[in-house]
């Protein structure tokens, strides 16, 4: 779909180098090559952004969520109540940075639909029940304008990618479905912008508003821990539930994801069309 720029090998590997270290795994501002007339297409953006989710997610759910219950670790719908000492389920997680990013000043919208919810409220209808019917058959995004809302979208299907995402639905007394199994498309990741084009600078927002999001509901997460009352508390560092009853702090979860996504990201900041 498009080339890279013929970038020298020293100014690539600097660029490198800046994604890796600036915040959320995106090249800081003082970063070059035309980035102001750089214009990348509404659907290419929301793609970079779904993929950055992906790793995010799925790192979250097998290497916290899924480790973390081997240790003892609880995780609940309900994990903000005062009374239930817990943290957020995969889903909840994707709420939490959705509600993170709609308070920021990016106009960029998020949300986990599917056509068996926990939550009715999030049962796609409409055309969205349409498309994701051809989302569940070949697993391929669908972009289309939504002309109620105004609004580019963009589906991603959520596939069932770990044994605590099918065993939490199978097992949930409200589901409507009890016989999920890994593999399994269980929703669509939904995606949303105002406009059909977005600059460089723009680009970048949306990247740093999702990896704001992240940091954010995952030190509310930490936070709840520090509340804790009768459960044991994982001591929070630089380990990981695999090695015991042990949490990643904030930047060390952030470090990870930057380490798994920054470089398919970098690729298509770095390119032209």
């Amino acid at each position: 779909m498009k080339k890279l720029n013929k970038l020298s090998l020293l100014t690539f590997t600097i660029l490198a180098s800046k994604l890796l270290t600036s915040c959320g795994g995106v090249p800081e501002e003082t970063s070059t090559v035309g980035k102001e007339s750089k214009v990348f297409a509404v659907g290419e953006v929301l793609e970079m952004v779904a993929k950055e989710n992906d790793v995010t997610r799925t790192l979250y759910t097998k290497a916290i969520v899924g480790k973390g219950k081997k240790q003892g670790m609880k995780f609940d719908e309900d994990w903000r109540k005062d009374d239930i000492e817990a943290g957020p389920l995969p889903a909840l997680f994707l709420r939490g940075v959705a509600t993170s990013i709609k308070k920021s000043p990016v106009p960029l919208g998020l949300y986990l639909g599917s056509d068996y919810p926990v939550n009715a409220a999030n049962k796609f209808i409409g055309k969205q029940a349409n498309l994701f019917e051809k989302i569940k058959v070949d697993q391929k995004p669908q972009f289309f304008y939504d002309e109620e809302q105004k609004l580019h979208t963009a589906m991603f299907a959520d596939l069932a990618g770990a044994g605590a995402c099918v065993s939490c639905h199978n097992d949930h007394k409200q589901s409507p479905k009890t016989d999920w199994e890994l593999g399994d498309v269980m929703g669509a990741t939904t995606w949303q912008y105002p406009k059909d084009s977005l600059t460089y600078k723009e680009t970048v927002d949306v990247l740093k508003s999702y990896a704001d999001g992240t940091v954010d509901i995952y030190k509310q997460y930490l936070k709840e821990i520090g509340e804790f009352k009768e459960s044991d508390k994982p001591e929070i560092g630089k380990k990981w539930p695999e090695e015991g009853n042990f949490l990643p702090s904030a930047e060390v979860f952030l470090d990870s994801v930057k380490k798994l996504s920054s470089y398919e990201t970098m690729k298509h900041l770095v390119v032209s069309k």
